[in-house]
């Protein structure tokens, strides 16, 4: 289960990785679904919530030469951001592989506690499909 954890947290963050994978394999070998879809939710959305935190954290650079974001089109994205919505969504999508778009929620500062429910949200009905997924193919997948 511990590996669950590290996998499913390293893949949340801007590493690559498969947490998918490895949670339908340890479910073939028949460990309780509820724990798994457990640890790697927890997992995941902590790595989610490291991305909020560094883009949280790269505010402090923003004026720097080899930041990647000008402070000019930094101010368009923040007047964007402004009138046409908040950055709630990214919680969501970051669910579904596009975890740098955590990074833009905590570049524009979604409140922690906001991030925290729609990240874990989001990665728990992710991971519940997974093992939905995967209990519907275990008859041939898991041989």
């Amino acid at each position: 289960m511990l590996s669950l954890f590290l996998v499913a947290l390293a893949s949340a963050t801007l590493l690559p990785g498969g947490s998918e994978v490895w949670l339908a394999r340890l479910w073939c070998l028949e460990q309780p679904a509820l724990a798994l879809w457990a640890v790697a939710t927890a997992g995941n959305t902590l790595g989610s919530l490291v991305n909020v935190a560094l883009g949280r954290y790269a505010r402090h650079f923003q004026g720097r030469r080899w930041f990647p974001a000008s402070p000019a089109s930094l101010a368009r994205a923040e007047r964007w951001h402004s009138a046409f919505g908040r950055v709630e969504p990214a919680g969501l999508l970051g669910a579904g592989g596009g975890d740098p778009l955590t990074v833009l929620a905590g570049l524009f500062r979604l409140p922690w506690w906001r991030a925290i429910l729609l990240i874990g949200v989001a990665k728990a009905a992710r991971y519940a499909l997974v093992l939905w997924l995967a209990g519907g193919v275990a008859g041939t997948a898991c041989q």
